[in-house]
């Protein structure tokens, strides 16, 4: 691929405009941390929704659902969709409690819950792990897809791309704080629909595709259609639908879509104006996440499907590029007939992508860092202006070997496979810990452990015996059951929490519900101050929320699809039951407010 001069052009102004807004956001503010890593706990619900899902399409999203599309067809995206489940139960149920518990990030949830050496050595940990390994191969993962994307249509070497992209990242994420962030965010987030919709219309337009009703009936594309999977394949089914939606969703740890919530979406709902900022931005984030922004990904990915048939046709259009053939390549593939103009538009939407992941993770990674390993451990007295030194060292530190586990991705994917899978079981804990006075700091531990060991088994150990290999499904399901018959042991077996701690989280908190009453009740015969008002229980209604919210954005997913398809009388009855939907979620605002 040439780029043109206009292409270029706005490539560069889009490079140019970040770093403004870098510059701007540290001469405007970020005089102390908790400006850097929380803007002071003053945005708009707008402005973080937004950014969240800005954040949430990194430059390896569309590479992915391109190759579930053509793997498992549309309905194999239920891998992802269910996770619609963790995000609405976060906005109706933990939204507020997170804005409430006052906390800068949610490793220090741990100390604020949890008592005793072992609350802080999960602190510091967690820190460490999240917030520099964990997060360091995210980071990679997705430059990986930047490198393949600027191999395929910039011609850039792997070096190339991470430094030009890393670059500007870094600058603008180091000197802005979250409020350049959040900006530049904004700014991405349009960039990045605007490309979607614009390699989807271009795909359509290819000679072997010829338009959108000519792609459905394709010999292709015919099989991968369905909404959802068969039944008649049973396996197919329970992997690719059942599972999701009845175990995934709340037992395993995903970035952006943790259960009760957590890491950059906490940190968001940190920065919110107040608790009903905090609960709206997480809601229009799960509604544009899921309910808008799929479609022109996945009609990308079936356009592949003709222009593209197999892996073979890759190796024939890109004889250069054997090292990175996948699947996944389907998307920066069919980019590559986007005509000069619209195709720089493509590219700085997907560069806005990349940098909008990366400067979130930036951010979110230097918090662990220094707010709760730097000023938590290695120097309780540092003021406000050294940690935000600290923080902007620490963003650098942080890309910098980004840069280089990037580079060297290849080598280290297997670990990376191994350490994301660490947290697999440990889900249904951050659901219920608000809930259920008698989890602990060990039932944490015990359920990080045991996961982790369950991991290694099923990766390095149980084929090596002779045993035969399980399926994916069957291994979660072993590793969730495992894992949580071991952490609810432990609660019942340890020393639990102390009543200091879990009476000052009740007044800091208040989260209500019968796991509490013990505890209540145990404080006043005890004479400890409870400041706590008593209030009814809004959790039931969360969760009645947290149902028609999500089959509201699910009809609306559906319906959107079936448009699509020219099925337009069963598309109206779903959008007519989003909207339904839409009606009664705002009466049911009115008794969670």
């Amino acid at each position: 691929m040439i780029l043109s001069t206009l292409d270029w052009s706005f490539v560069i102004g889009f490079f140019i405009i970040s770093l403004g807004i870098g510059i701007w956001s540290a001469k405007s503010g970020n005089k102390d941390a908790e400006d850097f890593f929380t803007a002071k706990g003053k945005m708009p619900w707008w402005l973080l929704g937004v950014s969240m899902v800005a954040t949430t399409f990194s430059t390896d999203t569309p590479n992915l659902v391109t190759d579930i599309v053509r793997r498992n067809g549309v309905s194999g995206n239920w891998a992802w969709w269910a996770f619609l489940l963790t995000g609405m139960l976060t906005v109706f149920v933990y939204a507020r409690l997170w804005k409430k518990s006052g906390v800068v990030t949610d490793v220090e949830f741990y100390e604020l819950r949890y008592s005793g050496k072992i609350a802080r050595f999960l602190r510091g940990f967690r820190a460490i792990y999240l917030g520099l390994i964990f997060n360091v191969m995210i980071m990679a993962t997705v430059s990986l897809a930047a490198i393949k994307i600027g191999g395929v249509l910039l011609g850039l070497s792997p070096i190339q791309t991470v430094l030009i992209a890393g670059t500007v990242t870094v600058i603008y994420s180091s000197l802005g704080g979250l409020k350049g962030v959040l900006i530049t965010d904004f700014l991405q987030f349009f960039l990045s629909i605007a490309g979607a919709f614009i390699a989807a219309f271009v795909a359509l337009q290819h000679p072997k595709v010829n338009g959108l009703s000519n792609l459905l009936a394709h010999e292709n594309v015919a099989d991968k259609l369905d909404l959802f999977p068969s039944p008649s394949n049973p396996e197919v089914f329970v992997m690719l639908f059942l599972i999701p939606l009845l175990v995934q969703w709340w037992s395993v740890w995903y970035p952006g879509a943790e259960p009760g919530g957590g890491g950059y979406i906490a940190q968001r709902m940190f920065a919110a104006k107040n608790e009903d900022h905090s609960i709206k931005a997480v809601l229009f984030f799960n509604a544009a996440h899921y309910a808008l922004r799929p479609w022109p990904w996945i009609i990308v990915a079936l356009c592949s499907l003709v222009v593209f048939p197999d892996l073979d046709s890759f190796r024939t259009a890109f004889p250069h590029a054997e090292s990175i053939i996948n699947n996944d390549l389907g998307y920066p593939a069919m980019l590559t007939f986007i005509p000069s103009g619209l195709l720089g538009i493509v590219v700085t939407s997907l560069i806005a992508a990349y940098m909008s992941t990366i400067s979130t993770h930036l951010n979110w990674g230097a918090s662990y860092i220094v707010n709760d390993y730097y000023k938590r451990f290695m120097k309780p007295d540092a003021s406000q202006k050294e940690m935000l030194n600290v923080g902007r060292i620490i963003t650098v530190v942080l890309m910098v070997l980004t840069m280089i586990f990037a580079l060297l991705l290849d080598n280290a994917l297997g670990a990376f496979q191994i350490l994301l899978q660490i947290g697999a079981g440990t889900g249904l804990i951050f659901i219920l810990r608000w809930f259920w006075w008698r989890i602990n700091a060990a039932s944490e531990l015990s359920a990080m452990l045991v996961s982790f060991l369950v991991a290694i088994y099923f990766n390095l150990i149980h084929e090596a015996l002779g045993f035969a290999p399980l399926a994916d499904w069957v291994q979660l399901l072993l590793g969730v059951g495992i894992t949580t018959v071991t952490w609810i042991t432990v609660s019942f077996i340890s020393a639990p929490t102390s009543m200091t701690t879990l009476v000052n989280f009740i007044n800091q908190v208040n989260p209500g519900g019968p796991g509490w009453k013990s505890i209540v009740a145990k404080a006043k015969k005890e004479g400890l101050v409870l400041t706590a008002e008593p209030q009814k229980w809004k959790v039931p209604v969360g969760i009645l929320s947290m149902i028609v919210g999500t089959v509201g954005i699910y009809s609306f997913l559906m319906g959107t699809g079936l448009y699509i398809y020219g099925r337009h009388l069963t598309a109206s009855l779903l959008m007519t039951v989003a909207a339904g939907c839409g009606f009664a979620l705002k009466k049911l605002w009115v008794k969670l407010n």
